[in-house]
């Protein structure tokens, strides 16, 4: 999210050309900071006592370095400034690894997620799916300097990345559709994804 306000706050070119564009996504971006930050203070704050610290094993230093890395190599040029492009596709790595310890929590939990979790990893899917769906349609107004002649890599890496959580969150999302339909969304206290196990 940071990485994205970096970018969208005094750029844009990774904004619509519409008036959201303007200042919506913006104020929903900071918004949403503002709440992850709260959130983050509860966490770690008030309620440090229901952490579950030996679940919560997944390795995400390597991931983080790899995002930067990948968003090195593969950023697009919409912004005309590298470090800026850079820091918008970091921050499109980071939301597709972002899900990969929540996933990791529900595997070493026997595949068992309690309903809000689930429910959260299923926005989380919802939210890519759009973002997926906005990012291909804009794919013809992407632009970046190619390493191949005729070919943008960074279009590649930016459906390819929503395709990959959207493959992460396939096998979940079979459960979850399974289970609501079963139970219903109110009846939902647990979630068994046997996808994890």
């Amino acid at each position: 999210l940071v990485c994205r306000l970096s970018s969208t706050l005094w750029l844009n070119g990774y904004l619509p050309v519409d008036a959201t564009g303007d200042h919506l996504f913006q104020i929903v971006d900071i918004c949403s900071l503002g709440i992850v930050a709260y959130l983050l203070h509860q966490v770690l704050q008030t309620q440090r006592h229901t952490y579950q610290a030996e679940l919560d094993s997944f390795p995400m230093r390597p991931l983080i370095v790899g995002c930067f890395v990948a968003a090195a190599l593969l950023h697009a040029d919409m912004n005309d400034r590298p470090l800026f492009d850079t820091l918008w596709m970091a921050g499109l790595f980071l939301g597709i690894a972002a899900v990969l310890p929540q996933l990791w929590l529900v595997a070493k939990a026997n595949g068992r997620v309690q309903a809000l979790t689930s429910h959260y990893i299923a926005v989380m899917a919802v939210s890519r799916l759009l973002s997926g769906s906005f990012m291909w349609h804009a794919r013809f107004d992407l632009t970046c300097q190619p390493w191949i002649e005729g070919m943008n890599h960074a279009v590649w890496a930016i459906l390819g990345a929503h395709a990959l959580h959207l493959l992460l969150l396939g096998d979940f999302a079979y459960y979850y559709v399974k289970a609501i339909f079963s139970r219903g969304i109110q009846s939902l206290d647990y979630i068994d994804c046997g996808c994890f196990v």
